[in-house]
């Protein structure tokens, strides 16, 4: 019997700090997957973190190398978040077994301290244990040379405010820390004299990319950000965040709107024949991974204690396996998510 064919998707990352680490579980399920080939990954923010890991991974040694750099990566955030980090669980979280870590006098010294100073006053020295964790992980030299998987990763240009993609032959440690930059943690990341921000104003993540450059037509979202929320913030912290979450989605339910535009237009014959060839029809596919963080609050998203975070490994694990039972069979062939209710409410 004839092996089956391999089905090759393109991955879309989100940003989420802490939380990414679900995103390393839904990953970790499907690079376990031996009918799954990744041909291109697009990743903002925490999602560029992995994104730059996984790609150098599958560089290295295909999909177990991916598992391999992934779990590396997570550890070694830990480790370093736990001499850096300010934000830990209260004796009393600790206690009850709440990650939130609400109760962290750190964290509401956080909270204080960047709304009230700039980054370059309360962290004149640019301190970033990002920055040591990708270094000890990523050969970046190595990866500009992979041709397994291609790499886009997006910041925003603090001067023009448009989008920048960051691809595989650009790739270094300061475009991971640029895509990465939340404006009240740290200074503007400079490279080749641009100022860049977070991707995630611009793109969470940037899905065009994909549009010219990927021979696969299935992309595979993975949601870390909530598109929607039933209960209506109350606290500075919670408005502050859904705000967050908000501004970040904003771009990624646009281009989703022109995905399904295009899709109509295919579907329902609005083009000559000689113009279809012209537009690429998209397959997309959703795991809904920010609904396994429902119980967690703003807090916890600076929480890098390495139980909790394999905790979050596992969750997303739990989603991507449930995910692969239901909606394999679509990949290559039709999508598996009604675009339209990911941008008209996010039912």
């Amino acid at each position: 019997m004839a092996a089956p064919a391999l089905k090759r998707i393109n991955l879309a990352l989100q940003g989420g700090g802490a939380h990414g680490a679900v995103t390393w579980g839904v990953l970790d399920r499907l690079l376990e997957d031996d009918r799954l080939v990744i041909d291109s990954i697009s990743g903002t923010s925490a999602g560029a973190v992995i994104a730059a890991a996984l790609a150098f991974g599958i560089h290295e040694a295909g999909a177990s190398g991916g598992r391999r750099k992934l779990d590396e990566l997570w550890r070694k955030l830990s480790a370093f978040g736990q001499w850096t980090n300010p934000v830990k669980r209260s004796p009393f979280d600790r206690a009850v077994g709440d990650y939130s870590a609400d109760g962290s006098p750190g964290y509401w010294w956080l909270e204080w301290m960047t709304r009230a100073f700039a980054p370059r006053q309360f962290n004149p020295l640019g301190l970033n244990p990002l920055r040591a964790a990708l270094v000890e992980c990523i050969d970046f030299a190595a990866l500009r040379a992979c041709d397994r998987v291609k790499l886009f990763m997006n910041a925003t240009n603090v001067r023009t405010g448009k989008v920048k993609i960051f691809q595989i032959r650009e790739v270094s440690v300061e475009a991971v820390l640029a895509s990465a930059c939340l404006p009240h943690l740290f200074d503007a990341v400079e490279i080749d004299g641009d100022h860049y921000w977070d991707g995630g104003f611009t793109g969470n993540p940037a899905l065009f990319p994909f549009f010219y450059e990927s021979q696969s037509q299935d992309i595979v979202l993975v949601h870390v950000n909530p598109l929607t929320r039933d209960k209506v913030p109350r606290t500075a912290a919670e408005i502050a965040n859904r705000l967050n979450e908000i501004s970040f989605n904003s771009v990624l339910l646009g281009e989703l709107r022109a995905i399904g535009f295009v899709r109509k237009l295919l579907d329902d014959g609005w083009l000559k024949d000689e113009y279809r060839d012209r537009l690429k029809s998209i397959r997309m596919h959703s795991i809904r991974s920010d609904t396994a963080l429902d119980d967690l609050t703003v807090a916890s998203k600076y929480n890098v204690e390495l139980d909790f975070l394999l905790e979050l490994k596992n969750r997303g694990r739990l989603v991507a396996d449930a995910w692969l039972a239901e909606n394999f069979e679509s990949l290559g062939r039709r999508s598996s998510v009604d675009i339209r209710t990911l941008y008209d409410g996010g039912a």
